[in-house]
């Protein structure tokens, strides 16, 4: 080997040891962290989401970081476990209530009115099954065994992924609250880190990234807790059994942008033939209310402009839903939104440097 190239050799070996070392350090702090890796990146979001309001409670407590964070902690955790409570309750209260009917030989599932005589012909068989369901509940078990059970393995398996998301929710709340304490640093630092990243225009990418949670934040997730639990107030001011479960699987039709609709019309026209006419009118016109309320909150909350195309958000929630459970319907819209903009961003940012050379063989 040249004498010249020898330091040149070694160099390079050191460069490779240290890239290696630190690699090896990177992926030990990954592993060390990801079982709390979703809580953490959570419990970010929410607190660049909720840093407005706590700076304003901050100045109403003259100044008061530790007191204003304790006071929103306190406020997001009410608001999130006190509704989750109930639901969970609902859904516990509706299994022991099939149980001991079905022990009893009871009937659990109410027969269907008279208006179902008239409805068209491709729904008649769920009339029947209806039907026969309510008068025959053991034999229609045994006919339909194999599609029970995929169905109660679905539903004890979104009830523990439930059960899983609202323990991820609460800790990164308080995760969040600390968070915001150390808001200050936390903003510079994370300045920093785009400045590193992305040279002059890191301050850009920032002010994007923190804009595109709190849209998302407001505009989406908020929108949709909010219908859901107009529809879930719904159902259970008029009775309707298994109300948790029905205000969960409206909450996750309206994050992945389909709306409450899905859920709140066959619920609709359950109460129709089920429960008397002053019920049923009042719960219809409650749910149809819900469900226009769409296009009000959103301008409020969100804007004109969405944060990203209605695609995005859809396969964000539901990539997200797939990959972490429960908590990854709002988790994997929100990275999703944020990967798209920050890739708009990047793509409009000018002075490209595959543009430069054009531009000087022009000149």
């Amino acid at each position: 080997m040249d004498k010249t190239s020898q330091p040149k050799f070694e160099q390079l070996v050191d460069v490779f040891i240290r890239l290696g070392a630190l690699l090896l350090v990177i992926y030990w702090c990954i592993k060390i962290l990801s079982p709390f890796l979703v809580v953490l990146i959570w419990g970010g979001i929410i607190a660049v989401a909720l840093e407005p309001l706590f700076a304003r409670l901050s100045k109403f407590f003259r100044g008061r970081s530790v007191l204003a964070s304790v006071t929103i902690t306190l406020i997001i955790l009410s608001l999130i476990v006190v509704p989750s409570w109930l639901i969970i309750d609902s859904l516990l209260q509706g299994i022991h209530y099939l149980k001991t009917s079905y022990e009893g030989g009871q009937s659990i599932i109410p027969p269907p009115g008279e208006s179902t005589s008239t409805w068209p012909a491709f729904a008649q068989p769920l009339v029947t099954l209806w039907r026969d369901a309510s008068t025959n509940m053991t034999l229609v078990m045994t006919q339909h065994t194999e599609q029970i059970k995929k169905v109660a393995l679905w539903f004890f398996g979104a009830f523990s992924n439930f059960g899983q998301g609202l323990l991820q929710f609460v800790a990164s709340i308080i995760i969040a609250g600390v968070l915001l304490v150390y808001t200050k640093s936390i903003g510079e630092s994370s300045q920093k880190i785009f400045t590193k990243l992305a040279g002059e225009y890191g301050n850009d990418f920032a002010e994007v990234t923190v804009s595109t949670i709190r849209n998302v934040v407001k505009g989406i997730l908020g929108v949709a807790v909010i219908q859901a639990g107009l529809a879930g107030i719904g159902f259970f001011m008029a009775g309707i059994p298994f109300a948790g479960f029905w205000t969960i699987l409206a909450l996750m039709f309206a994050i992945i942008q389909v709306g409450a609709g899905p859920v709140a019309i066959p619920i609709a026209i359950y109460a129709w033939n089920t429960c008397s006419t002053t019920t049923a009118t009042i719960l219809t016109i409650w749910l149809a209310i819900t469900l226009v309320s769409d296009n009000v909150l959103k301008p409020l909350l969100l804007g004109r402009n969405a944060p990203a195309p209605m695609l995005v958000i859809f396969l964000g929630a539901i990539g997200g839903f797939i990959t972490f459970g429960f908590i990854g319907l709002f988790l994997g819209a929100v990275v999703l939104t944020l990967g798209y903009k920050l890739f708009n961003a990047w793509i409009e940012l000018p002075g490209s440097p595959l543009q430069e050379p054009e531009k000087e063989n022009l000149l």
